[in-house]
Formats: C-alpha cells, sequence, structure tokens
C-alpha cells in the first residue's frame, strides 16, 4: 500500500516537474515570439520614424528655399545700396560742375562779352569779356579762337600782340581781345553780321556775337587777351 502512494506521489512530482517545464517552455516562447514581434514592429517604428524625418525634410526644402529667396533679396538690397552710391557719385559730379568755383579755367559759356566797333588801325572790333556772377575762372588760353562764319578762309590768325597769361576774371574785371575782319587792300571779301568766338579751339559752347554794323571779312586777325584795351588794337607787324 505504502509502494502504491509513494509511487503515485512519484509520478505527481514527475507530473509538476513536466508542467512547470512546460510553463517554461511556453513562457520562454511567449517571451521570444514577443521579441520577435517587436523587432518586427521596430523596425516598422523606425521606418515610421525615417518616413517622418523625410517628410519634414521635404517640407524643410521649401521653407530653405524661401530663405534663399531672402537671401536673393538681401542681395537686392545691397544692389539697391550700390544704385544709392552710384546716385551720391553722380550728384557729387553735379556739384563739380558747377561754375562757382575757384581757379577754374573759363569756358565760353562763363563769360559775358560785348562787342564795340572802334576806328584805331584802319577800323577793328573791340571785344569785352567779364565773367559771369558769382565765377571766378582764369583766361589761360592767350588767344581766343574767332571766325567769321564756318569756313576756313573767315578764321581769324593770331597776331601775337598784348596778353597776359593768365588773366584771372572774377567781379568788376574785364579782359580785351582786337578783331580787324579785314587786312588787304582789295575789294574781296565776305560780308558779314556775327562774329564767334571761344575760349579755347575745341570749346564746345562758342559764342556768336552781333556786330554793331556789317563786316567785309577778308583775311582776319586778333590779338591775344589783355587787360589793358590799347593792348588789343590789333596791328600787322
Amino acid at each position: 500500500m505504502r509502494s502504491r502512494l509513494a509511487a503515485r506521489s512519484a509520478r505527481l512530482v514527475l507530473a509538476a516537474v513536466a508542467v512547470t517545464a512546460l510553463a517554461a517552455t511556453t513562457t520562454a516562447c511567449d517571451a521570444d515570439d514577443a521579441a520577435d514581434a517587436g523587432s518586427s514592429t521596430a523596425p516598422s517604428a523606425v521606418a515610421s520614424a525615417d518616413s517622418g524625418g523625410s517628410d519634414s525634410s521635404s517640407s524643410d526644402s521649401p521653407s530653405t528655399g524661401g530663405s534663399g529667396t531672402g537671401g536673393s533679396g538681401s542681395g537686392g538690397s545691397t544692389t539697391g545700396g550700390s544704385g544709392s552710391s552710384g546716385s551720391t557719385d553722380k550728384a557729387g559730379d553735379s556739384g563739380g560742375g558747377k561754375k562757382g568755383g575757384y581757379g577754374q579755367s573759363c569756358g565760353t559759356n562763363d563769360l559775358d562779352f560785348k562787342v564795340t566797333s572802334e576806328s584805331q588801325a584802319g577800323g577793328y572790333y573791340l571785344v569785352t569779356a567779364k565773367a559771369k556772377s558769382g565765377i571766378t575762372c582764369y583766361l589761360d588760353i592767350n588767344t581766343p579762337s574767332v571766325s567769321f562764319g564756318s569756313g576756313a578762309d573767315g578764321v581769324a590768325s593770331p597776331v601775337g600782340q598784348g596778353g597776359e597769361d593768365p588773366i584771372k576774371l572774377t567781379g568788376s574785371a574785364v579782359a580785351y581781345t582786337g578783331i580787324s575782319p579785314k587786312t588787304t587792300n582789295s575789294n574781296a571779301g565776305k560780308e558779314f553780321e556775327h562774329v564767334i568766338i571761344a575760349t579755347t579751339d575745341d570749346d564746345p559752347n562758342p559764342a556768336e556775337l552781333k556786330l554793331p554794323d556789317t563786316a567785309n571779312v577778308d583775311k582776319p586777325i586778333v590779338t591775344n587777351w589783355a587787360t589793358n584795351r590799347a593792348e588789343a588794337i590789333p596791328v600787322i607787324v
């Protein structure tokens, strides 16, 4: 009887051990399955995260492009600043072009002229030049450029008499030059009612002066600028 009970107890113990082992095995399998399930889920989560990162990067791209555009706009502002500098340069040039400075050469348009008819030396025209109001300049080219009409035969030849270099014109100061329209004894010549005068040969703004009478022109001559009108009587020497 006791041996049967002992054998039964032993079987129960073995059954319990088997159940325990089976349970352990099942638990282990479940844990592995869970781990496997977790690991299979993880890549999906990672993929989802990557996908989200990709989407975020993609959505950031337009924003970055916007930044680039903003940078371009900023570049436009800088260029605008350069344009402003350009504008400032042009204003400086304009200021430099005003005829109110000192030490500049006299341009023809800096001067006011008056022409009178004189009787000495067979008759000549005396031209008086004076600086316009507010201008101080210098006649640093001694002989004016003078012509009657546009033809070469109407150009007055310098006789080289008189002259000072340079002559300062400002306020009431004046300079004189004398023009003899005819130096020949023939009846040849052309008639003119105006004379063209400039401070230099290449002055872009020559002055056309109305003569007090009609001039008969043939081989004209002109004196240098002078501050003494007696030195502006043209004489062939």
